[in-house]
C-alpha cells in the first residue's frame, strides 16, 4: 500500500468516527430534552429512571449506543404499550431466587441497569394484545457483569411461567461452556425446591413436574444437524462472539415460530474472533440503534468504549463496564491494565474480556537486535556533555535500566547526520542473580562488566540516585514511570532536585509519537548505542502493540521477557522533546 493510499483510509476511517463523535452529541442533547418524570417510572421501580437519569445527566459516563438505547426505550414508551407489572414480577422473581456467590448461595439485589435491561425485554406490548414486542434480545457486556445470574433467571421464568409446555434451551460453543450456565440453572432450582417435587433435574435436562406443564429446560452444545423437533420458547446463547457459526442458533431460533411470546437472548463478551457471524450481528443491532434499519423486535444493550476512548483511562472502564464498584471493582482493573502491559497476551485478554473490544495478536517485530548491534558505538568523549536521563525500576525480582541520552550537534558518521547517541547501563540485586531464571545469562553479562550488582535483595534506591548524578554528564532533567517510582524520587526530591524530575505516562497515546522518532533515528542511522548486549537483547523482546486509536507502543512478546533498555531510549526522546537541554 502507498503512503497516499494509507493517509485516505485513515482520513475515511477519521470521518467515520467523527460522524459516531457528533451522533453521540446529538443524541446527548435530545435526551436531556426528555422530561423523564413525565413518564412516572418509578411506578415500575424507583431503579428505573435512576438508571435513565444517569444516562441523561451524565453522557460522557455513558458509550454511544448505550445512550441510543435509552433513547429508543423512550421512543418505544411513546410507540406501545408498557406494562408495569409485568416488570416488577420479573424484578421480584429475579431477587427471590439465590444464586452462587462467594459466600454461598445468596440474594441479589437487580441493579439500576439491569431493571433497565428487564423493563425492555419484559415490558413492552402490541397495543390490545398480549403479544410482546422485544423477541430478540443483545446483551454485550464484559466480565464480571454477572451475566450468567441474569440468564439462569430468564430460564426459571420460562420454566415456571412461560407456556405450559414451555422449552428453553442453553446453547454454548462447547458442552463445558454450556455446563456452567446450565449448572447454575440447577443449582437456583434445587435452593428454590430443595426436595425436587416439582422438578426433575438430570444433567442436561430440567423437567417441571406440576401438573398441566410439560416445560423444561436444556443443555444444548451439539452438533445441529442432530437437532429436530424443537419447540423453542426461550433460547439462551452464552458467549455468542466466540462461534465460528450460528448453527445450533439458527436451528432453535427457526423452531420458535409456533410461539406467541418466544425470546432469543444472547449474552456475550467481545473475543478475538473478528471475522465472524456474531461481529456481523453485532454491527446490524447497532445499526438499528442507530436509525440505519428499522426492527422493533430487537433491544440491544451495548457497552463498549467510545471511538475516540483511551483504554487506560478510569473513565472508559466505568463506561464498559456498567457494574464498576458492585460485581467488580476500580482496584481490579488497574491491576489488569497493569499486567496488560507488561505482554501481547495479556494486553489481549483484557481487551476482550474487560474493554469488550474486538481484537486479534497482531504485535508486529520492531526494532531487531541486529539492527541496535549495527549500530553499537563507542564515543570517545562524554564527559561534561548535556544529556536526559530515563528510569525503569524493578523492585527486587530483575534488573532496572537507566538511559542516558545525548544530542550531539553536527555529528556525522560516514557521511550521515547523527545527532544521538544513548548509553543504558543494566542494575540488579546481587541476591536476585543466583535464583532468577536467567541466572546463567545474568552471570556472565555481569562477569563481562554490562549488568551491575546492587549488595541486598531489592533496588537500593539512594544508592542508584547517587550513582546517576555522579556521572560526569550535564543532566537536564530525569524521566520516570509514575507508577513504579514514588520511593525513588522521595530520594531526589529530598536533595532539592523535584524541578529535575519528569513524569513520563507509560500510556499508548504518550508513547506513539516518541516510538516513531526512535524508529526514525534507528531507521536513518541517526542514533548510536554504547555497546552493550542487554539493550540489543531489550530491543529484540519487543513487540509493537497498537491501542484501538492506532497509538503505538512497544510491550513483551512473551511475560518473562525484559524490554526495560528499549522503555528508557523511548523515554529519552520523550525528554529530548518535552524539556530544555540548552
Amino acid at each position: 500500500m502507498t503512503l497516499m493510499s494509507c493517509e485516505v483510509k485513515w482520513v475515511q476511517q477519521a470521518m467515520v468516527n467523527d460522524d459516531l463523535i457528533e451522533l453521540k452529541k446529538r443524541t446527548a442533547d435530545e435526551l436531556k430534552r426528555i422530561d423523564i418524570e413525565s413518564y412516572a417510572l418509578d411506578e415500575t421501580d424507583e431503579r428505573l429512571p435512576i438508571y435513565l437519569r444517569a444516562c441523561v445527566s451524565n453522557p460522557s459516563r455513558h458509550n454511544l449506543y448505550e445512550l441510543l438505547a435509552v433513547k429508543r426505550f423512550f421512543e418505544f414508551l411513546n410507540k406501545f404499550d408498557f406494562r408495569a407489572g409485568k416488570v416488577r414480577e420479573f424484578i421480584t422473581l429475579f431477587e427471590y431466587l439465590r444464586f452462587s456467590g462467594t459466600n454461598g448461595s445468596t440474594q441479589i439485589q437487580a441493579t439500576p441497569v439491569q431493571v433497565f435491561q428487564f423493563a425492555n425485554i419484559k415490558g413492552f406490548y402490541y397495543p390490545g394484545t398480549e403479544k410482546k414486542v422485544i423477541n430478540d434480545a443483545l446483551l454485550f457486556v464484559p466480565r464480571k457483569f454477572g451475566k450468567t445470574t441474569e440468564v439462569a433467571a430468564f430460564m426459571v421464568d420460562d420454566l415456571l411461567f412461560g407456556d405450559s409446555n414451555s422449552q428453553a434451551f442453553a446453547g454454548a460453543n462447547s458442552y463445558e461452556q454450556a455446563q456452567i450456565l446450565f449448572g447454575e440453572l440447577k443449582n437456583v432450582l434445587k435452593r428454590l425446591d430443595k426436595r425436587l417435587k416439582r422438578f426433575k433435574i438430570n444433567r442436561e435436562k430440567i423437567t417441571h413436574l406440576g401438573v398441566n406443564r410439560t416445560s423444561f429446560a436444556r443443555c444444548l452444545a451439539s452438533d445441529a444437524s442432530k437437532l429436530d423437533g424443537l419447540n423453542a420458547s426461550l433460547g439462551i446463547y452464552d458467549e455468542l462472539s466466540q462461534a465460528t457459526s450460528f448453527a445450533l442458533k439458527n436451528v432453535i431460533d427457526s423452531s420458535m415460530g409456533a410461539r406467541e411470546n418466544p425470546l432469543s437472548m444472547a449474552i456475550t463478551t467481545a473475543s478475538d474472533k473478528r471475522e465472524s457471524p456474531f461481529v456481523d450481528l453485532l454491527n446490524y443491532y447497532k445499526s438499528i440503534l442507530r436509525g440505519e434499519n428499522v426492527n422493533d423486535n430487537i433491544f440491544a444493550h451495548i457497552f463498549e468504549p467510545d471511538t475516540d476512548d483511551e483504554e487506560g483511562s478510569v473513565e472508559t472502564w466505568y463506561k464498559v463496564q456498567p457494574h464498576l464498584g458492585v460485581t467488580v471493582f476500580e482496584d481490579f482493573y488497574h491491576r489488569k491494565w497493569l499486567i496488560a502491559q507488561s505482554n501481547a497476551d495479556e494486553m489481549k485478554e483484557f481487551r476482550n474480556k474487560l474493554l469488550n473490544v474486538f481484537t486479534k495478536n497482531e504485535t508486529k517485530e520492531w526494532i531487531s537486535p541486529d539492527k541496535i548491534e549495527e549500530l553499537s558505538y563507542k564515543h570517545p568523549q562524554l564527559e561534561g556533555m548535556r544529556c536526559v536521563v530515563a528510569v525503569d525500576l524493578s523492585v527486587c525480582d530483575d534488573f532496572s535500566a537507566v538511559t542516558y541520552l545525548f544530542h550531539i550537534p553536527d555529528r556525522y558518521r560516514s557521511g550521515i547526520y547523527t545527532p544521538f547517541h544513548s548509553v543504558t547501563e543494566y542494575f540488579i540485586p546481587e541476591e536476585v542473580v543466583s535464583r532468577h531464571p536467567n541466572r546463567e545469562m545474568y552471570k556472565k553479562w555481569i562477569a563481562d562488566g554490562h549488568l551491575r550488582t546492587i549488595k541486598g535483595k531489592v533496588i537500593n534506591y539512594e544508592w542508584l540516585a547517587n550513582d546517576i548524578l555522579e556521572h560526569p554528564y550535564v543532566i537536564k532533567g530525569l524521566g520516570y514511570d509514575p507508577y513504579k517510582s514514588k520511593d525513588f524520587l522521595k530520594i531526589f526530591v529530598a536533595m532539592g532536585k523535584s524541578e529535575f524530575l519528569y513524569p513520563v505516562k507509560q500510556t499508548y497515546g504518550e508513547f506513539t509519537s516518541y516510538v516513531e522518532s526512535m524508529e526514525i533515528a534507528v531507521h536513518n542511522k541517526q542514533i548510536t548505542f554504547d555497546p552493550n548486549p542487554i539493550t540489543a537483547y531489550c530491543f529484540g523482546n519487543a513487540v509493537i502493540d497498537e491501542d484501538r486509536l492506532e497509538n503505538r507502543k512497544p510491550i513483551k512478546e512473551n511475560p518473562n521477557d525484559k524490554i526495560d533498555g528499549a522503555i528508557t531510549n523511548i523515554m529519552g526522546f520523550w525528554m529530548m522533546n518535552n524539556i530544555k537541554t540548552n
